[in-house]
Parts: structure tokens; sequence; C-alpha cells
């Protein structure tokens, strides 16, 4: 008979894994390095470095804390709540001063915040330089659906009645709403436009990948009536700065979307439009919610307005109750078997 050998006791490691101490600025350092190898946009990289400022600033005055492993979750939630209801409008700033009489930011503005700091903190914990993340558990504030982000018909007839058109940079705002409601473009994808992405003769526009927000390139149709402004306004480009940039400043330097969005307001100002955050996105909204109404399916619309996920879509495209009894009474099972009976 085999002899039973003793099996070997497994022995258990008792050694603790020793993580660095990584003070903030070399955690954003690290973090802005590897996205930057895995092909984050600029611009992303800059939110990732001006949020993670404000909120490291938030703690070097709250806490004694100067390294992020001693992060916890409730410093976290305790940064939500200041941002929420102790945050000075525009504090920290560095061209606007800060607003006394508005306290607390919006929740829209709390989550894009959060998500910055819980994208670096997962970052940090999946090259395991930290050892738990405390944005872990922290959700983001749940939002009520905005359904007034839309302009209707009319707000849009009006808008395009107040840009002077005999005027040059008039003209330029008349021909960047126009691109706007037509294509669904964003806004630094419609100021970074050069005569190169546009062919005239098919009508399409074609945004690069390194301009695209989501890094995909893509084609963007737009209408014979957008496609003659654009021919007329490069024209009178030509006639006075060297540049085959299309949409400019009076003095032929690139906008900012940050000008633009300026001149947006303006217009809707003057067309008496009240309640409404006017900017470049609500033109964005537009377009998508009127191509639906109008008959365009989700896919093409998805394809067209370069969105990676047809939930983040969605979001664009919310239906007023006016919308919603027109869409019933058009489509409603019982309705269509009552009218082929009459």
């Amino acid at each position: 008979m085999a002899l039973k050998r003793k099996k070997k006791r497994a022995v258990l490691s008792t050694d603790k894994k020793d993580y660095p101490k990584i003070s903030f600025d070399e955690a954003l350092n690290i973090v802005v390095a590897g996205k930057r190898l895995e092909g984050i946009s600029s611009r992303t990289l800059r939110d990732y470095t001006k949020m993670w400022g404000y909120f490291t600033s938030w703690i070097n005055d709250n806490y004694d804390i100067d390294s992020v492993g001693e992060i916890t979750t409730e410093v976290v939630r305790n940064y939500i709540s200041y941002m929420k209801h102790d945050k000075l409008l525009y504090s920290g700033h560095k061209f606007i001063k800060e607003d006394e009489s508005k306290v607390g930011l919006s929740d829209t503005t709390i989550n894009i915040n959060l998500r910055t700091i819980k994208a670096l903190l997962n970052y940090l914990e999946r090259e395991e330089l930290i050892e738990v993340n405390p944005a872990d558990r922290v959700k983001l504030i749940k939002q009520d659906v905005d359904l007034t982000n839309c302009f209707t018909e009319d707000e849009v007839k009006e808008i395009l009645r107040q840009p002077n058109q005999k005027d040059y940079v008039g003209f330029r705002d008349y021909v960047g709403i126009c691109l706007l409601l037509d294509s669904g473009m964003r806004i630094q994808e419609v100021l970074s436009l050069r005569q190169k992405d546009i062919d005239f003769s098919s009508r399409f526009i074609t945004v690069s990948s390194e301009v695209s927000k989501n890094r995909k390139h893509r084609l963007v149709p737009i209408s014979n009536h957008t496609v003659k402004l654009m021919l007329q306004l490069i024209s009178e480009n030509k006639a006075h700065f060297v540049t085959d940039r299309i949409f400019l400043s009076c003095y032929g330097e690139p906008l900012s979307p940050n000008h633009f969005n300026k001149r947006l307001k303006f217009y809707a100002e003057k067309a008496g439009i009240e309640g409404k955050k006017v900017t470049a996105h609500v033109y964005r909204h537009t377009w998508a919610k009127t191509m639906v109404l109008n008959g365009c399916d989700p896919f093409t619309l998805q394809k067209i307005g370069g969105w990676a996920d047809i939930r983040t879509m969605r979001r664009y495209i919310q239906m007023d109750t006016k919308e919603m009894r027109r869409s019933h009474d058009d489509f409603s099972p019982l309705n269509h078997i009552k009218k082929k009976r009459i």
C-alpha cells in the first residue's frame, strides 16, 4: 500500500505591499504623461490639470494632507458638499471676478469635476500607486432632465434675424449659426475648420480625429444653403487675410469658443429669448432634436453627430409634452385602427 505523503501547508504571505508616497503634483504629472500616451486630447489634459488643481487647493486649505494616498472617501464627499453649497461662482477664475451673490455650482459642473477626479484616481489605482481609490464609492449627482435646452423654430427664426450681414463680423456669425444648426458640429470643430476640410461638390465636411472630441474621424453632410454661405465667407476672408481658416476675428485671428459663445448669447438676448442658457451646445441639442422630429433615424444621427455611445445621444433629444402628444397621435396603434374603420 502506497504511503500517503504529507502535504506541505501553504504559507500565507504576511508581507504588505508598500505604496509610494506621491504628492499631488507628482500624481498629476504621472497621470497626464500616461494619458498622453493613451492618446487623450490636449483639451482633456488641460481639464485634468485645472480641476485637479481646484481639488488639491481646497484640500490644502482644509486638511493636513500632502500625499494622494491620504485622501479618503470622506474628503471627496466633503469636496462635493463644498462645491454644491459653499463655493463662490467664478472663484479662482483668471479673468472673471468671483460673484459673491451666487454660491454653489450646478449639478452638471460638479459632476464634470467629479468625473475628472475619478479618472485621475482610477488611473493611479490601476497603476498600483495607491492602495485604495477614495472616489470608488462616490457616485455622481443625479440630475433632472432639462426639457428646455433647445430652441423652438420661432426662436431660431428670430435669432437668424439678429446678425447684421452687411458687416463682416455679423455675416461671419450668421454663417457660424447656420452651420451649427445644419451640421450639429461641436463648437471646437466649427472654429477649427479650414478650407481643405470641406468638399464643396459633395457637400461633406471632414472632421479629423485631431479635432473630434472622441478622437474619431467622421464626415458631416451640410446643405446647399450652408455651402453657399461658407464660400462667400471664404471669399471675404481671402480679400483681407492670408489664412485658410474660415472663422476669424476682424483682425484675422482664430476665434476662441468663449468669444463665439458670447456672440451667440448676445444674439439670443437681442431676439428676446429668456430662461435658457445659450451656448453653441444648445444649438447642437436643437439640431439633434429637430433631426429626429423630422424623421432622421437614430443610427444616422449618431454617426453624423459623432457620439460613441447612443445613450449619450439620447440626452440630446428629450421631447416636451407637445411633441409627445403629436407623436402619440400619429403612431398610436389604436388610432390607426380607428382611422381605418372611418
